[in-house]
């Protein structure tokens, strides 16, 4: 087990209405902010509250709204001129995964004399940003915590890790009130997304006993949601897992509380571990092409698992237990097994996307893909070695 190191630079506020707090927040840092967002939350007015807060506060606020669903990164280089040119003081991210990484982009391209592709290309910046507070509006965010920036670069589409400057984020604000409300598939598909980034973290050479104490408890409430999606939950069931205090989420109305606890916990986990090759295929294939991150994880999550069992199966057969299933007397390989087999299940009940080429991928395409994701550097703490071709080898086996 490694080391325990924990440098939590922001402020963090979790809690519903806790965006009511962002202009006092915020006004510690400045009296200008860019918030950069995404054209999707004017539907339900969230632009116009936050920066109403901002404003009541004396917070002057220069909206950049112009973050497409296949953003690259050079969109930051756009806002970070507008941000210069205002003076601005702060930067806010207000969206989802995308928004957030770009919206450090632009603190650190804002004031930094380095160019966009220095910083894609390997060039650390170390003391030039704008302070940054991160307002999500989707839970699970591996890098919330972390000094790295998930980027797609432009000239190839393929996924980069940015280092940040230590101290880039200010503060974290998770509100359920601003989560945003998913759909169709999409709502089972972010808690089998988030289920993958809590077991990779969980299972990582890296991983801790504070890690493993926080995500833990994200699976526990990953897999009651995939549970509740599904109809297939018993109290019971929690009770043998060792997982208490969880209340059945058919039976709660506050549902946005519970995903943005786990998300917590998951991100402040990850933070303290690290993921590994299926969070970075999902980040890989969703730069490359218009596929959701959490489609792409769901289909991949019991191919990893596999593996998982493989390389770590007394932790897969506590996550078997955690998820309700019952594993006393079972032989190890047999208890662990049995968490795979409960996913597969409750994606058939849940017809989630299987495979790959539902979304009309090329599996030739997949292999510079699986090469970018690859050489993310996070993947080398995964409990067993991965080569490009073992990352191919995955996807042509969810192909």
């Amino acid at each position: 087990m490694a080391d325990t190191v924990l440098k939590l630079d922001p402020e963090i506020i979790v809690g519903t209405d806790t965006i009511n707090r962002a202009g006092t927040i915020l006004g510690k840092h400045g009296n200008k902010a860019l918030i950069a967002t995404e054209q999707l939350l004017y539907e339900n007015n969230l632009i116009e509250r936050l920066t109403g807060i901002l404003e009541d506060s004396g917070i002057e606020t220069i909206l950049f709204d112009e973050i497409p669903a296949q953003a690259t990164a050079d969109v930051a280089e756009n806002a970070a001129s507008l941000a210069r040119g205002a003076r601005c003081d702060i930067i806010i991210g207000f969206g989802g995964l995308k928004t957030q990484y770009i919206a450090k982009l632009i603190s650190i391209l804002a004031v930094s004399p380095f160019a966009l592709f220095d910083l894609l290309d390997g060039k650390i910046e170390e003391r030039s940003f704008l302070p940054f507070t991160a307002i999500p509006t989707t839970g699970g965010d591996p890098f919330l915590f972390s000094d790295q920036i998930v980027a797609i670069d432009p000239r190839d589409r393929n996924v980069k890790l940015v280092k940040c400057p230590r101290g880039l984020c200010a503060a974290v604000i998770l509100d359920p009130g601003i989560s945003e409300s998913l759909s169709g598939q999409f709502a089972p598909t972010a808690a089998f997304d988030g289920l993958c980034l809590s077991l990779e973290a969980y299972c990582s050479m890296k991983s801790s006993f504070l890690s493993d104490a926080l995500l833990e408890q994200a699976i526990a409430i990953y897999s009651h949601m995939m549970h509740s999606y599904s109809g297939g939950y018993s109290e019971r069931r929690g009770v043998e897992s060792g997982i208490t205090g969880l209340p059945l989420l058919n039976q709660i109305s506050d549902f946005p509380a519970v995903s943005v606890n786990a998300g917590f916990l998951l991100s402040l986990g990850a933070s303290t571990s690290a993921p590994g090759i299926g969070t970075a295929l999902t980040y890989a294939i969703n730069g490359k092409f218009p596929v959701a991150k959490s489609w792409c994880a769901t289909v991949l999550l019991p191919y990893i698992m596999e593996k998982l069992v493989a390389a770590r199966p007394e932790k897969m057969a506590k996550v078997a237990g955690i998820m309700g299933e019952v594993t006393e007397g079972a032989p190890l390989a047999e208890a662990a097994n049995l968490a795979v087999d409960l996913v597969r299940r409750k994606m058939g009940q849940l017809e989630v996307p299987a495979r790959l080429k539902d979304f009309k991928l090329s599996l030739d395409r997949l292999v510079p893909t699986a090469e970018a994701a690859r050489n993310l550097e996070f993947v080398a703490f995964s409990p067993w070695t991965v080569t490009a071709e073992d990352a191919y080898d995955l996807l042509k086996q969810a192909f």
